[in-house]
C-alpha cells in the first residue's frame, strides 16, 4: 500500500499507521480521508497483521480538519456536504470496527476529527503533554461524526461540557474521564506503546476480533432475553473455533498456544 498523506510501516506483526503531513499538524481532508479508508480496509483482510497503530508524524498526532478543506465544504450544496461528511464517517468506522486491536499513539495536539482518531481506536496512549479538544463549536460548527467515538469514550455527561466549551483537555484530564488509558512522557511513549503491544500479543487474534464484535453487541442495549440470547450464541460460536481448542490445550498441558510467536 503506497499513499501521498501516510507511511505504513510494519513491524513483525505490528503496523503502524502513520499520519504524515508535520507541516500541518496532520489535519485532513477529503484525500486523507479516503487514504485512511482504503488502509483499514485492506488491514482489515490481513491475517498476518495483529495490531494496529495509528501515529502522527512531526509534532502533532492530527488537528484534525483542514481548514482549507473545511472552507471549501462551507461554500458546496447540501448534497455535497453530505458526501463528503459521510466520507469521513466511513473512514472512522472502518478504524473502530477493524478486527485488529487498535491503539492511537498521541502526543501535541489531538483536536477535532484527530481527537475523533484517538477515540476510535480500542486504545489511547498519549504523551503527558498532550491536548484534546473537540473545538468545532468555536467555528460554528458540531462534532458531528465523530460523536460516536468520542461519546462512548468519555460518556455523554463528560460530552456534554467538552462539546459545548470546546475546552483544551489535558493528559491527565484525558486520563481521568476515560479518553486516554495511559498516559507517559513524551521520551518514554513509545515504551508505553510497546508495552501495550507485548501485551496484546498474547490474546488470541481470533478471540479478540470476536471481543470486540461483543462490546459492540452490549454496549448501551438494555440486558433483555434477547440479549442474553445473543451473548451465549457469541460464546458457543468462538468456543468452536479451532484457536479456541488450541488455547484450552495449551493451558490445561502448559505451553504456549499457537498464536504466541517463540522470542527471538
Amino acid at each position: 500500500m503506497s499513499y501521498q498523506f501516510l507511511q505504513l510501516e510494519q513491524r513483525d506483526q505490528v503496523v503502524y499507521v502513520w499520519l504524515n503531513r508535520p507541516e500541518l499538524h496532520n489535519a485532513f481532508n477529503t484525500q486523507v480521508i479516503e487514504e485512511l479508508y482504503d488502509c483499514f480496509t485492506q488491514l482489515n483482510e490481513r491475517d498476518d497483521v495483529r495490531v494496529v497503530i495509528l501515529a502522527g508524524r512531526g509534532k502533532s498526532f492530527s488537528a484534525g480538519a483542514d481548514l482549507n478543506w473545511m472552507k471549501q465544504a462551507g461554500q458546496a450544496s447540501q448534497a455535497e456536504n453530505e458526501a463528503d461528511a459521510l466520507k469521513l464517517a466511513n473512514m472512522l468506522h472502518s478504524l473502530a470496527t477493524l478486527k485488529q486491536p487498535t491503539i492511537a499513539r498521541v502526543q501535541g495536539i489531538a483536536f477535532g476529527g484527530g481527537m475523533g482518531l484517538a477515540s476510535a481506536c480500542d486504545i489511547c496512549i498519549a504523551s503527558s503533554d498532550v491536548k484534546f479538544a473537540t473545538s468545532e463549536v468555536r467555528l460554528g460548527l458540531a462534532p458531528s461524526t465523530i460523536s460516536p467515538y468520542v461519546i462512548r469514550a468519555i460518556g455523554a455527561r463528560q460530552a456534554s461540557r467538552y462539546f459545548l466549551t470546546a475546552e483544551r483537555i489535558s493528559a491527565q484530564q484525558a486520563l481521568n474521564i476515560g479518553l486516554a488509558h495511559e498516559i507517559a512522557p513524551a521520551e518514554e511513549l513509545d515504551q508505553k506503546v510497546d508495552e501495550m503491544v507485548q501485551a496484546l500479543l498474547l490474546g488470541g487474534p481470533d478471540a479478540q476480533a470476536a471481543s470486540k464484535q461483543l462490546i459492540q453487541l452490549v454496549d448501551q442495549n438494555e440486558l433483555t432475553p434477547e440479549l442474553r440470547l445473543q451473548t451465549a450464541q457469541h460464546i458457543a460460536h468462538v468456543r468452536q473455533g479451532s484457536e479456541a481448542k488450541d488455547g484450552l490445550n495449551a493451558f490445561l498441558n502448559k505451553h504456549s498456544p499457537a498464536w504466541i510467536r517463540p522470542s527471538a
